[in-house]
């Protein structure tokens, strides 16, 4: 309401400048057209004054004639005045047309000035409303900040959270508040760092220790790395039925060509369920998919040495789109390799990258890190003999 009675005063302040100078355009005309008229009037009085004293003999002729000399002056200074002041009239309006009756002007200029103060608002109100929102309620920023959480964007969510976070970075509550959201946006980096932030601040648990290692996973493109493994393990310590840390720790173990293992650790998850658990169906689509998989041969150690996970494990994992999935193996191949450029100590990471390269069909770049492996792993032969199993496995010989 108060805007609409400031736009209501802006408008008559707008009307009022533009009637305004048009009002006193039109008395000072009128003033100088009267004055000028009473003026010829005059002289011409003062015209036929003197002949009547001439006539009268009152007046010799020469002094008569100085005198019509005098006053014809003046008639012909008060005529120039006189047309100055018509030419100001007609610009200003106050002029009547000829033939035109002195009602029918001014009812003109009536609605001249009732057009202004009408066709000036209406058109200042009809404006607003097309490019304007009249509805919304005025506030300032700092008032929508504050209003109920399902009215405002997940922008604004999460941009007064990190500022506040910006303010108070050992405020535990808001990291945890704010990681999952991170997560669910993708931005894994930063879900990693905000995990370990309320792990730290807040203390271990089961919960913040498996959220910490899920973060890790996303980061490295779905691969359960040593340090998602340690922090999964770390949470089972704490908790030995932690379903989500059950569930990575089984999916490193497929990861590492350990089938049987996960297969295991899955099959224990659902028999343990509750009733109606909403992560059940995900268990068990993984688990079908492990045990539809082609077997491959046994390792030493009585373990499947099969290829890691599949696009559709991924896809499933990491909620990707069917379009999404290719770029996001790539990814998570080449994050892995890139790793084990740095550390080559990581049997797992290789044993992992041979097998993704298998997923893939380039049998040659997995002939080629299996060589690398192998360089990088020589001083440990148990790790060797890890990696030549698993090359014998997937048919990679020669």
């Amino acid at each position: 309401m108060l805007l609409w009675i400031v736009f209501a005063l802006m408008t008559a302040v707008a009307v009022l400048a533009v009637l305004w100078p048009l009002g006193r355009a039109r008395a000072a005309a009128a003033a100088a057209t009267e004055t000028s008229g009473s003026d010829l009037a005059v002289y011409r009085d003062q015209l036929a004054e003197i002949d009547r004293d001439l006539a009268a003999g009152r007046i010799a002729e020469r002094e008569a004639e100085a005198a019509r000399v005098e006053v014809s002056r003046r008639l012909l200074a008060a005529a120039d005045a006189a047309a100055a002041a018509d030419s100001a009239a007609v610009a200003a309006g106050t002029a009547q047309p000829a033939g035109m009756p002195a009602a029918a002007v001014a009812w003109r200029r009536r609605a001249t000035a009732a057009a202004a103060l009408t066709v000036l608002p209406l058109g200042a109100v009809a404006f607003y409303l097309m490019l304007g929102s009249p509805g919304l309620p005025g506030e300032p920023l700092s008032a929508r900040l504050q209003a109920p959480t399902e009215q405002r964007s997940l922008a604004t969510l999460i941009g007064q959270v990190e500022t506040h976070l910006a303010r108070n970075p050992e405020d535990g509550r808001g990291w945890e508040v704010l990681a999952p959201v991170y997560m669910r946006l993708g931005r894994f980096d930063e879900a990693v760092t905000a995990r370990r932030n309320a792990l730290r601040l807040l203390g271990t648990s089961p919960a913040r220790e498996a959220d910490v290692g899920e973060a890790l996973t996303a980061q490295a493109n779905g691969i359960v790395t040593a340090e998602a493994k340690a922090a999964f393990e770390r949470a089972l310590v704490l908790d030995h039925d932690n379903v989500r840390a059950r569930f990575f720790v089984g999916l490193a173990a497929e990861q590492d060509g350990r089938r049987s293992d996960a297969a295991g650790i899955w099959r224990d998850i659902i028999a343990k369920a509750p009733p109606g658990a909403p992560w059940i169906e995900f268990v068990q689509r993984s688990l079908a998919r492990l045990e539809d998989a082609p077997s491959a041969s046994t390792d030493k150690s009585g373990a499947s040495a099969a290829p890691g996970p599949t696009e559709q494990d991924m896809a499933a994992a990491a909620e990707l789109t069917p379009e999404q999935r290719q770029s996001f193996v790539l990814g998570m191949v080449q994050r892995l390799a890139d790793r084990l450029k740095r550390d080559g100590s990581d049997v797992d990471g290789w044993l992992r990258l041979v097998r993704a390269y298998t997923v893939l069909g380039d049998r040659d770049k997995a002939r080629a890190a299996a060589s690398d492996a192998r360089r990088a792993l020589a001083p440990e032969p148990d790790k060797v003999r890890r990696l030549d199993d698993l090359v014998k496995g997937l048919g990679l010989e020669g």
